[in-house]
């Protein structure tokens, strides 16, 4: 898994805790099932960026994809 997702997800689930949300509040919220969050929060594969986003706006977040400019 690429760093910066490692970070995205340690951020959400830094959020997540902040505001007392269970893994399975947290599935309602963002209209997922609760192994998808704990997947997530494994980093163990590479989340798709809807579900990152997805995730982020459950929490009242958003994510900024920004050009790195490595090329």
């Amino acid at each position: 898994m690429p760093d910066e997702c490692a970070v995205i997800i340690d951020s959400l689930i830094e959020q997540r805790h902040n505001q007392g949300m269970t893994q399975k509040e947290l599935a309602k919220a963002s209209c997922l099932t609760q192994p998808v969050i704990a997947r997530l929060e494994s980093k163990k594969t590479t989340p798709q960026l809807d579900t990152l986003l997805k995730v982020a706006s459950a929490l009242g977040c958003s994510i900024k994809v920004v050009p790195s400019g490595r090329g």
